[in-house]
Protein backbone atom coordinates (compact mmCIF):
# COMPACT_ATOMS: atom_id res chain seq x y z
CA UNK A 1 0.00 0.00 0.00
CA UNK A 2 2.76 2.43 0.99
CA UNK A 3 4.82 1.51 -2.08
CA UNK A 4 1.85 2.06 -4.40
CA UNK A 5 1.05 5.46 -2.89
CA UNK A 6 4.72 6.44 -3.02
CA UNK A 7 4.92 5.51 -6.70
CA UNK A 8 1.69 7.39 -7.50
CA UNK A 9 2.89 10.49 -5.64
CA UNK A 10 6.22 10.35 -7.49
CA UNK A 11 4.45 10.21 -10.87
CA UNK A 12 2.08 13.08 -9.97
CA UNK A 13 4.91 15.34 -8.76
CA UNK A 14 6.98 14.39 -11.79
CA UNK A 15 4.20 15.55 -14.13
CA UNK A 16 3.34 12.14 -15.56
CA UNK A 17 0.58 12.38 -18.22
CA UNK A 18 -0.98 9.23 -16.70
CA UNK A 19 -2.47 11.26 -13.84
CA UNK A 20 -4.81 14.22 -14.26
CA UNK A 21 -3.82 15.44 -10.80
CA UNK A 22 -0.29 16.15 -12.03
CA UNK A 23 -1.63 19.03 -14.12
CA UNK A 24 -3.37 20.60 -11.10
CA UNK A 25 -0.24 20.19 -8.98
CA UNK A 26 1.76 21.90 -11.72
CA UNK A 27 -0.68 24.83 -11.83
CA UNK A 28 -0.67 25.15 -8.03
CA UNK A 29 3.12 25.23 -7.76
CA UNK A 30 3.33 27.68 -10.67
CA UNK A 31 0.79 29.98 -9.01
CA UNK A 32 2.63 29.91 -5.67
CA UNK A 33 5.96 30.64 -7.37
CA UNK A 34 4.55 33.58 -9.35
CA UNK A 35 2.86 35.06 -6.27
CA UNK A 36 6.11 34.70 -4.31
CA UNK A 37 8.29 36.34 -6.95
CA UNK A 38 5.79 39.18 -7.33
CA UNK A 39 5.80 39.67 -3.56
CA UNK A 40 9.61 39.76 -3.43
CA UNK A 41 9.69 42.40 -6.18
CA UNK A 42 7.00 44.55 -4.56
CA UNK A 43 8.58 44.15 -1.12
CA UNK A 44 11.71 45.90 -2.42
CA UNK A 45 9.72 49.15 -2.80
CA UNK A 46 10.04 51.02 0.53
CA UNK A 47 6.52 52.50 0.47
CA UNK A 48 4.88 49.14 -0.25
CA UNK A 49 7.10 47.37 2.29
CA UNK A 50 6.13 49.83 5.01
CA UNK A 51 2.39 49.31 4.39
CA UNK A 52 2.28 45.55 3.74
CA UNK A 53 5.23 44.34 5.81
CA UNK A 54 3.16 41.93 7.92
CA UNK A 55 1.36 40.53 4.87
CA UNK A 56 4.64 39.80 3.07
CA UNK A 57 6.00 38.16 6.22
CA UNK A 58 2.97 35.86 6.51
CA UNK A 59 3.05 35.06 2.80
CA UNK A 60 6.72 34.13 3.02
CA UNK A 61 6.13 31.88 6.02
CA UNK A 62 3.29 29.89 4.48
CA UNK A 63 5.07 29.73 1.12
CA UNK A 64 8.14 28.26 2.79
CA UNK A 65 5.93 25.68 4.50
CA UNK A 66 4.41 24.82 1.12
CA UNK A 67 7.79 24.47 -0.60
CA UNK A 68 9.17 22.48 2.35
CA UNK A 69 6.30 19.98 2.16
CA UNK A 70 6.76 19.74 -1.60
CA UNK A 71 10.50 19.11 -1.23
CA UNK A 72 10.03 16.45 1.46
CA UNK A 73 7.29 14.77 -0.60
CA UNK A 74 9.56 14.63 -3.64
CA UNK A 75 12.47 13.22 -1.66
CA UNK A 76 10.28 10.63 0.03
CA UNK A 77 8.35 9.54 -3.09
CA UNK A 78 11.45 9.21 -5.25
CA UNK A 79 12.45 6.32 -3.03
CA UNK A 80 10.16 4.29 -5.31
CA UNK A 81 12.19 5.08 -8.44
CA UNK A 82 14.64 2.18 -8.00
CA UNK A 83 14.21 -1.21 -6.41
CA UNK A 84 16.75 -2.85 -4.13
CA UNK A 85 18.56 -4.55 -7.02
CA UNK A 86 19.15 -1.18 -8.74
CA UNK A 87 20.47 0.71 -5.73
CA UNK A 88 17.57 0.99 -3.31
CA UNK A 89 15.32 3.87 -2.36
CA UNK A 90 18.10 6.33 -1.50
CA UNK A 91 19.57 6.15 -4.99
CA UNK A 92 16.51 7.90 -6.43
CA UNK A 93 16.44 10.37 -3.56
CA UNK A 94 20.09 11.36 -3.87
CA UNK A 95 19.71 11.54 -7.65
CA UNK A 96 16.95 14.14 -7.21
CA UNK A 97 18.60 16.05 -4.35
CA UNK A 98 21.82 16.55 -6.34
CA UNK A 99 20.08 17.31 -9.65
CA UNK A 100 19.65 20.92 -10.88
CA UNK A 101 15.90 20.81 -10.17
CA UNK A 102 16.52 19.34 -6.71
CA UNK A 103 19.01 22.06 -5.85
CA UNK A 104 16.57 24.73 -7.03
CA UNK A 105 13.83 23.22 -4.84
CA UNK A 106 16.23 23.11 -1.90
CA UNK A 107 17.34 26.73 -2.24
CA UNK A 108 13.70 27.80 -2.66
CA UNK A 109 13.25 27.16 1.07
CA UNK A 110 16.72 27.96 2.40
CA UNK A 111 16.49 31.80 2.65
CA UNK A 112 13.81 31.58 5.35
CA UNK A 113 15.74 29.07 7.46
CA UNK A 114 19.01 30.93 6.90
CA UNK A 115 17.39 34.10 8.27
CA UNK A 116 16.12 32.14 11.27
CA UNK A 117 19.56 30.79 12.18
CA UNK A 118 21.61 33.76 10.92
CA UNK A 119 19.50 36.90 11.53
CA UNK A 120 22.47 39.18 10.79
CA UNK A 121 22.53 38.18 7.09
CA UNK A 122 22.02 40.91 4.52
CA UNK A 123 18.33 40.90 3.53
CA UNK A 124 19.26 41.83 -0.04
CA UNK A 125 21.10 38.52 -0.44
CA UNK A 126 18.09 36.64 0.96
CA UNK A 127 15.81 38.52 -1.45
CA UNK A 128 17.93 37.42 -4.42
CA UNK A 129 17.90 33.81 -3.20
CA UNK A 130 14.11 33.96 -2.85
CA UNK A 131 13.84 35.16 -6.45
CA UNK A 132 15.62 31.97 -7.52
CA UNK A 133 12.28 30.26 -6.94
CA UNK A 134 11.28 31.38 -10.41
CA UNK A 135 13.67 28.71 -11.71
CA UNK A 136 11.20 26.13 -10.41
CA UNK A 137 8.98 27.06 -13.37
CA UNK A 138 11.53 25.58 -15.79
CA UNK A 139 10.50 22.15 -14.49
CA UNK A 140 6.94 22.67 -15.74
CA UNK A 141 7.60 24.67 -18.89
CA UNK A 142 8.41 22.30 -21.74
CA UNK A 143 9.62 25.20 -23.90
CA UNK A 144 12.43 25.93 -21.42
CA UNK A 145 13.21 22.23 -21.13
CA UNK A 146 13.32 21.94 -24.92
CA UNK A 147 15.75 24.85 -25.04
CA UNK A 148 18.00 23.30 -22.38
CA UNK A 149 17.96 19.92 -24.12
CA UNK A 150 18.62 21.58 -27.46
CA UNK A 151 21.63 23.47 -26.12
CA UNK A 152 22.93 20.32 -24.42
CA UNK A 153 22.54 18.23 -27.59
CA UNK A 154 24.60 20.82 -29.50
CA UNK A 155 27.16 21.31 -26.73
CA UNK A 156 30.08 20.45 -29.03
CA UNK A 157 29.03 23.07 -31.57
CA UNK A 158 28.50 25.54 -28.73
CA UNK A 159 31.93 24.71 -27.37
CA UNK A 160 33.48 25.48 -30.74
CA UNK A 161 31.58 28.79 -30.96
CA UNK A 162 32.67 29.77 -27.44
CA UNK A 163 36.27 28.87 -28.34
CA UNK A 164 36.12 31.17 -31.38
CA UNK A 165 34.50 33.88 -29.26
CA UNK A 166 37.31 33.61 -26.70
CA UNK A 167 39.98 33.92 -29.38
CA UNK A 168 38.23 36.94 -30.94
CA UNK A 169 37.94 38.60 -27.54
CA UNK A 170 41.60 38.13 -26.62
CA UNK A 171 42.90 39.21 -30.04
CA UNK A 172 40.66 42.31 -30.14
CA UNK A 173 41.60 43.26 -26.58
CA UNK A 174 45.32 42.86 -27.28
CA UNK A 175 45.19 44.96 -30.45
CA UNK A 176 43.13 47.65 -28.68
CA UNK A 177 45.65 47.73 -25.83
CA UNK A 178 48.51 48.47 -28.20
CA UNK A 179 46.48 50.98 -30.25
CA UNK A 180 44.82 52.92 -27.42
CA UNK A 181 46.81 52.06 -24.31
CA UNK A 182 48.90 55.27 -24.32
CA UNK A 183 45.94 57.51 -25.17
CA UNK A 184 43.41 56.04 -22.72
CA UNK A 185 45.38 54.19 -20.02
CA UNK A 186 42.40 54.14 -17.65
CA UNK A 187 40.46 51.96 -20.14
CA UNK A 188 43.12 50.22 -22.25
CA UNK A 189 46.22 50.46 -20.06
CA UNK A 190 46.32 46.67 -19.61
CA UNK A 191 45.01 43.76 -21.64
CA UNK A 192 42.56 42.70 -18.86
CA UNK A 193 41.03 46.21 -19.01
CA UNK A 194 40.79 45.88 -22.78
CA UNK A 195 39.15 42.45 -22.47
CA UNK A 196 36.21 44.09 -20.70
CA UNK A 197 35.84 46.50 -23.62
CA UNK A 198 36.09 43.63 -26.13
CA UNK A 199 33.41 41.58 -24.35
CA UNK A 200 31.02 44.56 -24.24
CA UNK A 201 31.67 45.35 -27.91
CA UNK A 202 31.25 41.76 -29.13
CA UNK A 203 28.08 41.12 -27.12
CA UNK A 204 26.37 44.48 -27.71
CA UNK A 205 27.91 45.64 -30.99
CA UNK A 206 28.98 48.94 -29.43
CA UNK A 207 31.75 49.38 -26.85
CA UNK A 208 31.51 51.47 -23.73
CA UNK A 209 34.58 53.58 -24.72
CA UNK A 210 35.12 55.62 -27.89
CA UNK A 211 38.53 55.00 -29.55
CA UNK A 212 40.71 58.09 -30.19
CA UNK A 213 43.02 56.76 -32.91
CA UNK A 214 42.30 55.62 -36.46
CA UNK A 215 43.74 52.19 -35.65
CA UNK A 216 41.46 51.97 -32.63
CA UNK A 217 38.43 52.87 -34.74
CA UNK A 218 39.31 50.16 -37.28
CA UNK A 219 39.74 47.57 -34.51
CA UNK A 220 36.39 48.62 -32.96
CA UNK A 221 34.63 48.20 -36.31
CA UNK A 222 36.14 44.75 -36.87
CA UNK A 223 35.30 43.72 -33.29
CA UNK A 224 31.69 44.83 -33.70
CA UNK A 225 31.44 42.90 -36.97
CA UNK A 226 32.84 39.79 -35.27
CA UNK A 227 30.19 40.15 -32.59
CA UNK A 228 27.42 40.16 -35.21
CA UNK A 229 28.92 37.05 -36.83
CA UNK A 230 29.19 35.21 -33.52
CA UNK A 231 25.61 36.10 -32.62
CA UNK A 232 24.44 34.75 -35.99
CA UNK A 233 26.39 31.50 -35.49
CA UNK A 234 25.01 30.88 -32.00
CA UNK A 235 21.46 31.83 -33.04
CA UNK A 236 21.69 29.35 -35.92
CA UNK A 237 22.90 26.59 -33.60
CA UNK A 238 20.08 27.21 -31.10
CA UNK A 239 17.39 27.47 -33.80
CA UNK A 240 18.51 24.24 -35.48
CA UNK A 241 18.79 22.34 -32.21
CA UNK A 242 15.40 23.62 -30.99
CA UNK A 243 13.77 22.58 -34.25
CA UNK A 244 15.29 19.10 -33.96
CA UNK A 245 14.05 18.83 -30.37
CA UNK A 246 10.48 19.70 -31.40
CA UNK A 247 10.70 17.20 -34.28
CA UNK A 248 11.78 14.47 -31.86
CA UNK A 249 8.76 15.16 -29.64
CA UNK A 250 6.43 14.97 -32.63
CA UNK A 251 8.03 11.68 -33.67
CA UNK A 252 7.56 10.28 -30.14
CA UNK A 253 3.88 11.29 -30.14
CA UNK A 254 3.36 9.81 -33.60
CA UNK A 255 4.98 6.55 -32.48
CA UNK A 256 2.51 6.45 -29.58
CA UNK A 257 -0.34 6.99 -32.05
CA UNK A 258 0.82 4.11 -34.24
CA UNK A 259 0.93 1.88 -31.18
CA UNK A 260 -2.62 2.89 -30.27
CA UNK A 261 -3.93 2.19 -33.77
CA UNK A 262 -2.06 -1.11 -34.06
CA UNK A 263 -5.07 -3.04 -32.68
CA UNK A 264 -7.52 -1.17 -34.90
CA UNK A 265 -9.36 0.88 -32.24
CA UNK A 266 -8.77 3.44 -29.54
CA UNK A 267 -10.07 2.96 -26.02
CA UNK A 268 -11.18 5.82 -23.77
CA UNK A 269 -8.13 5.30 -21.57
CA UNK A 270 -5.79 5.50 -24.58
CA UNK A 271 -7.61 8.60 -25.81
CA UNK A 272 -7.20 10.28 -22.39
CA UNK A 273 -3.50 9.37 -22.36
CA UNK A 274 -3.03 10.88 -25.82
CA UNK A 275 -4.78 14.07 -24.69
CA UNK A 276 -2.42 14.39 -21.74
CA UNK A 277 0.58 13.72 -23.96
CA UNK A 278 -0.64 16.37 -26.40
CA UNK A 279 -0.84 18.90 -23.58
CA UNK A 280 2.56 17.81 -22.25
CA UNK A 281 4.20 18.14 -25.68
CA UNK A 282 2.20 21.33 -26.42
CA UNK A 283 0.97 20.12 -29.80
CA UNK A 284 -1.92 21.86 -31.57
CA UNK A 285 -5.13 20.05 -32.56
CA UNK A 286 -4.21 20.47 -36.23
CA UNK A 287 -0.85 18.79 -35.71
CA UNK A 288 -2.44 15.91 -33.81
CA UNK A 289 -5.13 15.43 -36.48
CA UNK A 290 -2.47 15.24 -39.21
CA UNK A 291 -0.48 12.71 -37.15
CA UNK A 292 -3.60 10.63 -36.49
CA UNK A 293 -4.40 10.57 -40.20
CA UNK A 294 -0.89 9.38 -41.03
CA UNK A 295 -1.01 6.78 -38.25
CA UNK A 296 -4.40 5.47 -39.47
CA UNK A 297 -3.19 5.27 -43.08
CA UNK A 298 -0.04 3.44 -42.05
CA UNK A 299 -2.03 1.04 -39.87
CA UNK A 300 -4.45 0.35 -42.77
CA UNK A 301 -1.61 -0.24 -45.24
CA UNK A 302 0.05 -2.69 -42.84
CA UNK A 303 -3.17 -4.69 -42.64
Amino acid sequence: MTTGFKNTLMEILDGSPKHTASRYVEWLITLVVLVNCSAVILDSVPEIHAEFKEFFHELEFWSVMFFTVEYIARVWSLGAKYNRDNGGSWKGRFEYMLSPFGLVDFFATMPHYMHMFFPALDLRILRVLRLLRILKLSKYNTALQDLFHAVYSERQAFGSAVFLLTIATIVSASLMHFAEGHHQPEFFGTIPHSIYWAIVTITSGYGNVEPLTKAGEAIALITGFLGVCMAAIMTGIVASAFSNQVARKKAAFEAQLREVFSDGNMSEEEQATLKRLQAHYRLSDEQVEAMMLRAKNKSSSNE
